[in-house]
């Protein structure tokens, strides 16, 4: 690797250790803490480099949006994740005072505008964002978050081609994590998502598309970087593919109170049986494997990399703490946001 200082390469690091260690431990809470999240939760493991290498190519006053797979932008982007561990368990110390749970994380303060658990809304979102974003004239660009099933929905076609027809400052990032729920990704694409690599999509607009190895945070920082410079200079969107592994099953299921709720294996293993695909893709994983550039070219000792584990793994024990202390919001506060 190279092309960004090894100090910022261990920044990048600390990053996506402090991601993996949150979205574990909302794992461990369905075992550890029966009943105290409601509904479902999906987590991003393994594509932590798609997440931070994409956002250490934009700055101050850029905004994105994010699919209901979205612990790890916010953290990215510096949001309070004891906040955001209290959003997850629905009380009102939360970063949306405990209305929004997991899948409608919101931190426009930094930048963060929020979530969907309705699979493309926010692709529309996004480029409405970006249409806001090139009328205050300000050089500012919007990234837009979403999985390789979305690119299916009327929205994400219908998003491209205004983008592409105005030179909306917008990147869309579509994270192909190899499967659908529980369904490859090129079966999907045998039956209804026709095109390989998925980034082609972008010919039929006129725009450029690329696919980049997703695990790889200096590829996806290269990529999006280029894709934001061209934003930035009024010759509109980029779409790219990044390809990452997902490492835990697609979502837990809504969990009673009192009922301990594991995540299920893996698809690759549980409905495939492919032992041997899983476990080359748990070698591929990008945080041993930045890890590892690192402490090899002297940025970082073994024994620092192992502080920066241990001190994640710290946070998201007060984290933890902190929302399982804090308060529900008050009932007579149900409709305080509802707006006819």
């Amino acid at each position: 690797m190279s092309g960004l200082p090894s100090e910022r390469l261990v920044e990048l690091y600390t990053q996506m250790v402090r991601i993996r260690e949150f979205e574990e431990r909302v794992k461990r809470t369905f075992a550890e803490h029966p009943g105290v999240i409601r509904g479902h939760t999906h987590l991003a493991d393994g594509a932590e480099a798609s997440i931070v290498g994409s956002i250490a190519a934009i700055g101050d006053g850029d905004q994105l949006m994010a699919t209901y797979r979205c612990h790890g932008y916010p953290i990215a982007l510096g949001s309070d994740t004891a906040a955001m561990m209290a959003e997850i368990y629905g009380r009102s110390t939360g970063t949306c005072k405990g209305y929004g749970g997991s899948m409608h994380l919101a931190d426009p303060d930094r930048g963060f505008l929020g979530t969907s658990g309705i699979v493309g809304q926010n692709i529309p979102q996004g480029t409405g964002a970006a249409y806001a974003a090139q009328l205050r004239g300000r050089g500012e660009v919007v990234l837009t978050f979403f999985g390789d099933g979305a690119s299916k929905q009327g929205a994400f076609h219908e998003s491209l081609n205004i983008a592409a027809v105005w030179k909306l400052p917008v990147i869309f990032i579509m994270e192909n994590n190899s499967f659908s729920a529980t369904v490859r990704t090129e079966q999907e694409d045998a039956n209804a998502a026709a095109g390989e690599p998925l980034s082609m999509k972008a010919k039929a607009y006129s725009i450029p598309g690329v696919t980049i190895d997703g695990s790889d945070v200096l590829a996806v920082h290269e990529a999006v970087s280029a894709a934001v410079a061209r934003a930035r200079a009024g010759d509109g969107p980029t779409l790219i593919e990044s390809r990452v592994y997902r490492l835990s099953a697609h979502g837990n299921s809504i969990a009673p109170p009192g009922v301990p709720l594991h995540y299920p294996e893996h698809e690759a293993i549980s409905k495939y049986g492919a032992v041997e695909e899983y476990e080359a893709a748990k070698r591929g994983d990008p945080i041993p494997r930045l890890r590892a550039h690192l402490v090899e070219t002297g940025a970082l000792t073994a024994e620092r990399a192992t502080e920066i584990i241990e001190a994640a793994q710290a946070e998201m024990q007060r984290a933890v703490e902190f929302g399982l202390e804090s308060p529900y919001p008050e009932p007579h506060e149900a409709l305080a946001y509802v707006h006819a």
